[in-house]
């Protein structure tokens, strides 16, 4: 099984942040490679087991259901349905955790999957990379104007 992990370190209020990230369908409003999306049957978006279906700005389509969602904790986990990754069994979580001393926020975005084994470090490096850290990348560059 292979894994990735991200984080950051944003510099605003995890109730800030947490008001960005807790809507499943906003994934365009914050993240540099999502051109559209939808939640599908007209389920609201933060309704678990929520479908959303959205495009990648290079075309791809992916469709995610949502898992679990707490407010309490601040997190959220999902499973890719359909994806042109070739991933299976993949399930990823996203939490918000306060840094106390700063009034900041630590955010994680972590994932399992299965893969070919010729593919899985390939994969591990492509999401990390262009999903994970870019999407906690933009996130970092919101709350800094």
């Amino acid at each position: 099984m292979a894994k990735v992990y991200a984080s950051a370190t944003i510099a605003a209020a995890p109730s800030a942040v947490w008001a960005v990230v807790r809507d499943f369908n906003a994934l365009p409003k914050w993240t540099p490679f999502v051109a559209e999306s939808r939640i599908e049957q007209n389920r609201l978006a933060d309704q678990v087991g929520c479908i959303r279906n959205f495009r990648l700005k290079d075309g791809g389509r992916i469709r995610e259901q949502l898992l679990a969602l707490s407010d309490y904790e601040m997190s959220f986990g999902y499973a890719i349905l359909e994806s042109p990754m070739g991933v299976e069994n993949y399930y990823a979580t996203f939490k918000l955790s306060p840094i106390t001393d700063l009034d900041h926020t630590f955010a994680e975005w972590q994932a399992e999957f299965d893969a070919p084994p010729e593919r899985q470090d390939g994969l591990v490096a492509q999401i990390g990379r262009n999903v994970f850290a870019a999407g906690l990348a933009a996130l970092r560059q919101r709350f800094s104007r």
